[in-house]
């Protein structure tokens, strides 16, 4: 058994390869080879970043959220444009949907929900970011990934240290979901899912909980979940909102700023719970 569990979880793991190592090639090549007039330019062309994070989110990958987090981390992208990536992040959603034959009509209304919810939250987040007066946190500083590892990166290639990055970031992932997933396999995924179906009034807050675990087995519990009558589609929502894959998991490892990080996740519970609440109230059934 735990064999098989550490097969599937450096399988999971593997599918991040090709978004890492994109991301930390990208991220090398600002740092080295762009001036400070491109690096500010970039960084004030993210008004609209929101709006392609909260699109790329509807993809049935998280590692578009693992990328967010290191692009974040490095300031090359808003906290807005990192928030709509995360609260729009569908995981394993959209694969268990389409398998289990949903119709296209809900599928496009629940991601449509999703992406509204986080683009919106994600331009207000930025609306709010950018009239507060600290610009010093929001300078560019790719250079940190470097720093963080205590690696002489600079003095290597753009693709050698990218190739380093993404093999530290990868053994990361994979250590903490193997532990993350052994649990999960002991708990039993239908003591998992008892405990998000078994209360009505709180399943938002709970769903919320679950989504916050950062391994595919919470989306893939709330939406069978869903489609079996057992949990309402706000409570859905709030899990599969909270929830943003691996990217938490990046998120807490190549940011140095925890309280930040921690004012992040509260973020993205907060903005999961309110929303199935309101349409947990409503009585919308997609």
């Amino acid at each position: 058994m735990i064999f098989d569990i550490l097969l599937d979880t450096l399988l999971d793991a593997v599918k991040l390869l090709p978004f890492l190592f994109i991301t930390y090639l990208i991220m090398e090549s600002i740092e080295h080879r762009t001036s400070q007039k491109t690096r500010r330019i970039m960084k004030n062309s993210g008004k609209w970043g929101p709006v392609l994070g909260g699109a790329l989110g509807m993809f049935p990958q998280c590692g578009f959220s693992a990328a967010a987090s290191n692009l974040y981390a490095g300031r090359v992208i808003t906290l807005g444009t990192l928030a709509a990536v995360f609260l729009s992040t569908s995981d394993e959603m959209l694969p268990i949907l389409i398998s289990e034959k949903t119709g296209p009509g809900t599928i496009i209304r629940i991601l449509a929900v999703k992406v509204f919810i986080g683009i919106a939250a994600g331009l207000l987040i930025d609306l709010f970011h950018r009239r507060k007066k600290k610009a010093v946190d929001d300078e560019l500083r790719i250079n940190h990934i470097c720093e963080h590892e205590h690696c002489n990166c600079g003095e290597e290639s753009i693709f050698k240290s990218a190739i380093k990055h993404t093999v530290q970031i990868f053994l990361f992932i994979v250590a903490v979901s193997f532990v993350l997933n052994l649990l999960i396999q002991f708990a039993g995924e239908e003591r998992l899912a008892a405990l998000v179906s078994g209360n009505s009034v709180l399943g938002p807050v709970i769903a919320g909980l679950v989504g916050l675990i950062p391994n595919c087995a919470s989306s893939v519990v709330l939406t069978q979940l869903y489609l079996e009558g057992l949990l309402g589609a706000g409570a859905m929502l709030a899990g599969l909102l909270a929830g943003a894959g691996v990217g938490l998991l990046v998120l807490y490892r190549v940011n140095d700023n925890v309280k930040e990080n921690i004012r992040i996740t509260v973020m993205l519970y907060m903005t999961g719970v309110l929303s199935g609440i309101l349409i947990e109230m409503s009585g919308i059934v997609f």
